[in-house]
This record gives structure tokens, sequence and C-alpha cells, in this order.
């Protein structure tokens, strides 16, 4: 089983690792919370997840059965592999749970104050040496950190989307994160095979700073009539090489997440560029959030998505 562990040559410069992280505690067993859990568990690490209802957990190991389906048919991992990565997932019932967790990622909603309910609920379980990270995209990882009982031992380690397919892990440090934390944190990223791209504690980071006011410029292209769905996504992804259309991944990363970047960024940064545009606020308050709700700028229900605009 890898480790991360004290290094023992003194000789060498910079930070130290010093604990040792065997079995990883997930909170939220969506998307990405699942996603996060395949890649831990198929590195070797035991893993609890943890989500409010057995059901949302159920279907998280489903897709994660199916997504490591599709890896072994493709000759990246083998069967055995899957079989022993799924053994190392357990249901984590209750916070208390996650007691013997040497690491613990939350993964939840982009909602600062659900956030905030997690950590004051997660925080008396845990055993003095955890480290606690969030897979936040966009909030402030000093401000989450100062609502737990250990603000130095706290990081912000966000993956992408689709998290097995994706290679970059971004890594945050709050104000308070020492280095044997973040030294920690990056030692573990690396072992599951992630690259890391090191951002500063500024609204939406590096990737979403500079992604998501893409998406919502192209939002307020359709708004104001400068050319329909299709017409943008095609635009981008024939004019630019984009793999997906701006209003394609919209859909795909969720709308109602999209928007709450957006606030975060322009309530962050008091910049009117980073004004959530009116039609994203109107899809959002509408539920139609992308592929999860089956309807956003295209709707998915039929055959093959059609725009909806």
């Amino acid at each position: 089983m890898p480790q991360v562990s004290k290094l023992s040559d003194k000789s060498k410069a910079g930070p130290k690792p010093s604990r040792s992280i065997a079995k990883v505690g997930i909170i939220g067993a969506g998307q990405m919370g699942s996603g996060i859990a395949h890649v831990v568990a198929l590195s070797g690490y035991t893993v609890a997840l943890n989500d409010l209802k057995r059901e949302s957990y159920d279907k998280g190991i489903e897709l994660i059965g199916h997504n490591m389906t599709r890896q072994v048919a493709k000759g990246l991992i083998k069967d055995a592999d899957k079989d022993e990565a799924i053994e190392r997932i357990t249901f984590a019932p209750s916070m208390a749970d996650f007691g013997d967790c040497d690491l613990v990622i939350e993964a939840a909603t982009e909602d600062e104050d659900l956030k905030h309910k997690i950590f004051a609920a997660l925080c008396p379980h845990l055993k003095p040496t955890a480290l606690l990270a969030s897979n936040t995209s966009s909030i402030s990882i000093t401000r989450l950190a100062a609502t737990t009982d250990r603000p130095e031992d706290f990081i912000g380690m966000h993956f992408m989307n689709p998290v097995p397919l994706m290679e970059l892990v971004e890594l945050i440090r709050g104000i308070a994160t020492e280095d044997e934390t973040f030294a920690t944190a990056r030692t573990f990223v690396e072992s599951l095979g992630k690259k890391i791209a090191v951002s500063e504690d500024f609204p939406a980071f590096i990737v979403n700073r500079i992604l998501l006011p893409m998406i919502n410029e192209a939002v307020y292209t359709l708004y104001e009539g400068v050319g329909t769905v299709e017409a943008i996504d095609k635009a981008m992804k024939l004019g630019a090489h984009h793999p997906m259309g701006p209003l394609e991944l919209a859909d795909f990363i969720g709308l109602d997440t999209c928007l709450s970047v957006m606030q975060v960024l322009y309530e962050g940064l008091s910049d009117s560029k980073y004004r959530p545009c009116p039609l994203l606020v109107k899809y959002v308050e509408a539920g139609w959030l992308g592929r999860k709700t089956r309807r956003g700028f295209y709707d998915y229900r039929g055959e093959k998505p059609v725009p909806t605009r």
C-alpha cells in the first residue's frame, strides 16, 4: 500500500512530509467525490466515502465500477486492479466514521455555508494528526480553514473533472497552511499519478479564474443574440480547436457550479467583468443545470442533445 511517510534524509532541503497517509475519507459521493475515490482507491489507499444518502453512495460506486470497466477495456488497468480498488472503498454513513482517517477530502456542493457546516460536524471526530483538504473550485481556503480546529493542517486540493481522466490537481495554501502539510499533500497527490499546479489563495484559483469567465462570456454572447447555442459551440470547437464548446462544457460542469464560481469571482474581486450573465442565472433558477438534470443549454432527454435556444 502506498504511504506518504517521513523522510529520513535530513540533508535534503525544503519541507519534509512528516505524516503517513493510509486511509482517506471523502465527503460527497457525487461526480467529483466518486471520481476522487476512484483514483485514490486505485492507487492503493483505503477509502471511506460519505454521503447523506446510501442511495447516493451506491450510485457513486456504480459509476466508479463503470469507469473502471472502461479502463480495463482500454488496457489501462487489469480486472484484478478494479476488484481490489472497489473492495478498498467502504460507506461512511456518519462523520464519526472518519475517526481513523489520515486525510479527509471534502467534495461537497460548491456552497460555502454547507462546507462550514460539514467541517463543524467533522472536526470533533478527527484524530489530532489528520489533515483536511477541500476540493472547492473557487472558495477561499483561508476562510474555510479558519472555521476548523486545524487551519495549519488545511489545504485546497482541487481535482479536475472527470477526475480519472484529468491529469491536473491545483494545490492551494491558506495563510495558515504549514509547510509540512503542503509537502505531505504534494507527495500524496503525486502518488495518485497526478500533476500539480500551485495556486495562490485568490478567488477561483487558476483554472476557473480563466475558464469560467470564458464560459460566462459565451452565455453573454448567446444572451445578446450574437450567435445560437450551436453556432457558439461550433465556433470555439472549430475556430479555437477546443474539444468541447463553452456551452456544452457548462452543461457538463453544471450550470449551478458555473454560477457559484462566477459569484465568488464577482464578490471576491469586485470587478464588473465577472458579473454572472442574467441568462445563466435564469437557467439555474429554472432548475436547468445541464447534464445532471437532463436540460441546460442542451436538452438531453432525446436520443441526442438538442439546443434549448
